[in-house]
């Protein structure tokens, strides 16, 4: 046998061999429960499956043609408000009514090590991951009212993988992968001019990246999300030092501090107008099965722990974790409010508002951008959805589908929605990155929506006694003292 011929056997085996190990990688495990069955307030918490090799199950962009829009629920309408953007991620509506959208992808080298590493700068790079980050903040706006952009312009294009914006008072604070910026700025001007100022540094990069911002409704403090930099800390802690948590700067004192923790990858952030309480939507961990563990929106009490990397869903322990646990840690963390479904990539977050154009159907609750799954089969979320409360503030039921067809059948996506914000008309704005497109949602002819009435009513009265009862200090009229303003 001739030397070239053996060398093309053994390149036909190794391509074999190959294609043998990429199937066996990429086949995974298949979900067994639906998801309204690992949704809502009391999700199906399956017995966990942990993997050596995640699950992958990337879906394919494809984009959208020409006349082709995501399918609405019954009573609403989909436009295109503004396309041809190039990654578009977080959208925020300035007080004139001008928006603006931050072009953004993941920083170079934010991907984490070892086979989790591996994995995403193979498969993540198909969704579009991969591409290089824009840099950009774009101003649109809809000068003749007819629910198109038609003023498209570049506010500032030096910045590094930018994400969540905020206004208050002249000031425009963005943060970036590793930054929270200050920038002077009048809603109105078409640049985004001169230096800067640093509030304070973030971790940089990192498995997750992105850093969405919220001020307080006083205007005092600035609250930024920032996601771990690994899956489950195996890294070590060491590196997730200031991650995984929601941080509060002053404005005023120029100094913060850490306001919860143990949030794996919280992302949205929203003020609830019936509480006043901060929500946000946290992406879980990954490896435990295609029914574990559930994304979820809940509510952010200062100093709350939800858990990461130990426990997930108040008190289940992750048993791959190798970092020590924190003593009493199962006796102060929370348990989350609502969980939106395993792997769906929940990002934008905003609660409904007065003036809001969506019907009564969709008037009285929060609006969740699912970003779609990367390891899970069948693929989860690619879709937005609604989460309906009561009167006293609390989510109820299953999310419901708000806006689809993102994903085909046969592992093909349009695109994948990111974020959601209220235009200045009361439409609902959604991103759309892959495919470089806001769209907007509304309900013709629907009347404007009423606000989401706040509560009121006076504190609960202080413990005299401990009597090993929590509940028995009190009685079922001092848990009547909270009810919606009439």
């Amino acid at each position: 046998m001739s030397t070239l011929r053996k060398i093309l056997i053994a390149l036909l085996v190794i391509l074999v061999l190959l294609a043998g190990f990429g199937w066996y990688m990429t086949r995974g495990q298949t979900a067994e429960l639906t998801m309204d069955q690992v949704s809502g307030t009391d999700p199906k918490l399956a017995d966990p499956s942990p993997e050596n090799f995640p699950t992958v199950g990337i879906a394919d962009p494809v984009g959208w043609g020409a006349d082709q829009v995501p399918a609405a629920a019954q009573g609403l309408a989909v436009t295109r408000f503004a396309d041809g953007l190039d990654h578009p991620r977080v959208v925020y509506t300035l007080p004139n009514g001008d928006v603006l959208v931050a072009l953004t992808n993941r920083p170079p080298a934010s991907d984490p090590g070892g086979i989790t590493g591996w994995f995403m700068r193979t498969f993540l790079d198909k969704a579009g991951a991969g591409d290089a980050s824009p840099n950009q903040i774009v101003l649109l706006r809809d000068a003749n009212g007819d629910g198109k952009a038609d003023v498209k312009q570049v506010l500032r294009s030096d910045l590094s993988s930018p994400s969540g914006m905020a206004w208050r008072d002249g000031t425009l604070y963005v943060a970036d992968h590793d930054a929270l910026l200050a920038f002077k700025y009048q809603p109105g001007e078409m640049a985004i001019s001169g230096t800067p100022e640093k509030l304070m540094d973030l971790p940089p990069a990192g498995n997750h990246w992105m850093r969405n911002i919220i001020i307080s409704p006083d205007g005092k403090q600035i609250y930024v999300a920032v996601g771990s930099s690994s899956n489950i800390g195996e890294n070590g802690m060491d590196k997730e030092e200031g991650r995984a948590a929601i941080w509060e700067y002053d404005i005023a004192k120029k100094r913060q501090r850490l306001y919860a923790s143990g949030l794996r990858n919280p992302n949205g952030l929203a003020w609830s107008p019936m509480s006043g309480e901060l929500w946000t939507t946290v992406n879980e961990r990954d490896m435990l099965g295609g029914d574990l563990v559930p994304d979820y929106l809940t509510n952010v009490p200062v100093g709350a722990q939800y858990g990461w990397p130990w426990v997930y869903w108040g008190d289940t322990f992750d048993r791959r974790v190798e970092a020590p646990v924190p003593a009493y840690l199962t006796e102060y963390a929370r348990k989350p409010e609502f969980a939106l479904g395993p792997h769906v990539a929940a990002l934008g977050l905003v609660f409904t508002q007065g003036g809001s154009m969506l019907g009564e159907k969709f008037s009285h609750g929060a609006i969740i951008a699912r970003h779609g799954s990367w390891n899970r089969k069948p693929p989860s979320g690619y879709d937005v959805v609604y989460v309906a409360f009561d009167d006293l503030g609390n989510p109820v039921g299953k999310p419901v589908p708000l806006l689809t067809g993102f994903l085909e059948d046969g592992g093909k996506t349009h695109g994948r929605p990111t974020w959601v914000a209220w235009a200045g008309d009361g439409a609902l704005l959604v991103s759309d990155d892959t495919a470089g497109i806001i769209w907007r949602v509304v309900a013709p002819g629907a009347a404007p929506a009423q606000a989401m009435k706040p509560l009121t009513g006076t504190s609960l009265p202080p413990r005299t006694e401990l009597n090993g009862d929590s509940q028995a200090a009190f009685g079922p009229e001092d848990y009547a003292r909270v009810e919606p303003v009439n």
